[in-house]
């Protein structure tokens, strides 16, 4: 299991819950940007487990302009040098393909960390093809949703990525992955990894709160997320069934 944790304290409860490595991201409304360097570092000081941060520098497409790409390869050299086991990337054309020429400029400057390949595989125009492109980049595994809003909806898709990679990529489920669906979807896909936040609501400590205003559209000022320990075992628990 693979935890998409939005903080540090996120990634020491996925630790604790058994997960085998967080991708660590911010912004996680946005479908998760890169995280700041304190995040990355104390991170890789508190965690054993696998530490991946994701590479995007803002929400929105996966058309980057040129400032935006020095900033992934910024990014990435931070990573390498703060010791992380791997970074997570998506980089594309204007067309929806996969935009080898950058992807493999960033997978070049992330060696010998392991690359992973995000869900703006689900933004292609042609899966296949897509995932082709990326086996062919040497990524080791890409995040996927099969194209779908969630992955129990693109579980029919994902379970055919997962035949056409003929074991040459990991075909990680992602996506609305819940303790409701993760039995049914590594049964329908075949999948032996899957991706989830497994995070709950936690109340504010705020005494003092002014309800006339939020800070973020719809955000809720007095709560936020966190990934839950007892929620990422019973995952695994539910995963481990399952097989």
């Amino acid at each position: 299991m693979e935890v998409c944790a939005n903080s540090v304290s996120s990634g020491i409860e996925a630790q604790k819950g058994g997960a085998k490595r967080i991708e660590l991201c911010a912004s996680l409304t946005e479908g998760g940007t890169t995280p700041s360097y304190s995040q990355i570092a104390l991170a890789k000081k508190l965690l054993t487990i696998e530490v991946f941060p994701i590479i995007r520098p803002r929400g929105g497409d996966f058309l980057y302009s040129d400032i935006e790409f020095e900033s992934m390869k910024e990014d990435i050299r931070i990573c390498k040098e703060l010791n992380c086991e791997g970074v997570v990337i998506g980089v594309l054309t204007a067309e929806g393909k996969i935009d080898k020429a950058r992807c493999a400029e960033l997978i070049k400057l992330a060696h010998p960390m392991d690359v992973s390949f995000h869900r703006a595989f689900d933004m292609t125009a042609d899966l296949k093809e897509a995932l082709e492109d990326i086996i062919s980049l040497g990524v080791i595994r890409v995040l996927t949703s099969g194209g779908k809003a969630s992955a129990l909806e693109g579980a029919e898709v994902i379970a055919g990525l997962i035949v056409q990679s003929r074991g040459r990529i990991e075909i990680m489920p992602g996506a609305g992955v819940n303790t409701a669906n993760v039995t049914a979807l590594i049964r329908l896909t075949g999948a032996r990894v899957f991706h989830a936040s497994a995070r709950l609501p936690v109340a504010g400590k705020m005494l003092f709160r002014n309800e006339n205003l939020n800070m973020g559209a719809d955000a809720d000022e007095y709560s936020y997320s966190l990934t839950n320990s007892d929620l990422v075992k019973n995952l695994l628990e539910l995963a481990e069934l399952a097989k």
